[in-house]
């Protein structure tokens, strides 16, 4: 294992870490003029979150005067927080988080990370689309490159950004009708995917699900594919990922959510908010079904997260920017922890 505290290894990486510290203060400088309250919410959660994939770290609270020994969880997400204080009544937050999700160490993953999340009430998801576009230029200019890179590629924010649904991307790279798949959000047809996936060469594997089939397409022959030149938003889901994302008024089939992909990789993931907390409990539900039909367990819903749904989420649309991986690709690193002040071990 690597001492990553030696002189001779940090003096490698140190330009990145101080470059990291410059654009911390323009992502600040510009949630500050586009009149945003930063806020800072705690790791320790009820609930994790939900997504079926994530693995949570868990640890205990002790709390002596009330007596109470009870599991707690650090966040993989501010998301439940923060949308309670839209609730409280706060119209434009953002926050850098430690966020944290166990089993995950790569070239663009890590344990504990920091999260760029924002939310802003009276948005929509297309709005969120414009300032994401309008922050990453922003950080361009303060970083003083001419595009962001990745292992190779380049993409300059600067240039227009490419704008494709999900059912756009699989016919123009795939050729497939991926919402003829996925006519029923609640039973999409893994049977026609699979078909359509050995059409073009991608073998389906015995007890493989719609979601699974879906992934095994995307990162083979889309991902790679997506914000080369400049970045891509990717966007309306079909409505059976639609997460914490409301389905869209225009197409009952898709949801309003999207994601930002630079030079191959992963950016950011936004929504277009789920306010109604009833079909946020059933979605949630059904997440944990999947989690424990997949590995065995799961964790508990955030009831005070519904509550707080119930007692009226405004209209809004929030969005999460992995930040370390925009470090990455504004410093031409190469992996997570070239820029990161101290890893993980």
């Amino acid at each position: 294992m690597q001492e990553w505290w030696r002189p001779d290894r940090f003096a490698s990486q140190r330009s990145r870490l101080e470059r990291r510290t410059r654009l911390i203060e323009a992502v600040r400088s510009f949630f500050a003029a586009c009149c945003y309250v930063e806020v800072d919410t705690p790791a320790l959660q009820v609930s994790p979150g939900l997504e079926p994939h994530l693995q949570a770290f868990v640890t205990e609270l002790h709390d002596p005067g009330a007596g109470l020994k009870a599991p707690r969880y650090l966040h993989t997400s501010p998301e439940f927080a923060m949308k309670k204080l839209l609730v409280a009544g706060m119209p434009r937050i953002w926050q850098l988080a430690h966020v944290f999700r166990n089993g995950e160490r790569s070239a663009t993953h890590h344990p504990e990370f920091t999260m760029l999340e924002w939310y802003r009430t009276g948005a929509s998801y297309h709005d969120l689309m414009d300032e994401c576009t309008a922050l990453i230029r922003t950080c361009q200019q303060a970083a003083g490159v001419e595009a962001l890179s990745w292992r190779g590629r380049t993409a300059d924010a600067r240039r227009q950004w490419l704008r494709i649904s999900v059912a756009e991307a699989f016919r123009e790279y795939c050729g497939i009708d991926l919402l003829a798949t996925a006519i029923d959000p609640a039973n999409p047809d893994a049977d026609r995917l699979a078909a359509a996936a050995s059409d073009i060469g991608i073998a389906p594997h015995h007890g493989d699900d719609w979601e699974t089939l879906f992934f095994r397409i995307f990162l083979e022959r889309i991902e790679p594919s997506l914000g080369l030149g400049a970045p891509t938003i990717l966007y309306d889901y079909p409505l059976s990922m639609a997460a914490l994302s409301r389905c869209s008024p225009d197409d009952p089939r898709v949801a309003e959510r999207f994601e930002v992909y630079v030079c191959g990789l992963e950016l950011a993931n936004a929504f277009g908010e789920l306010t109604d907390p009833a079909q946020q409990r059933a979605r949630f539900i059904a997440d944990q079904t999947r989690k424990q039909q997949l590995y065995g367990y799961t964790y508990p819903i955030d009831e005070d997260f519904l509550a707080a749904l119930e007692h009226g989420l405004p209209e809004c649309a929030g969005i999460a920017l992995g930040f370390d991986r925009l470090i990455v690709l504004l410093t031409a690193a190469q992996e997570i922890e070239e820029v990161l002040w101290a890893p993980v071990r």
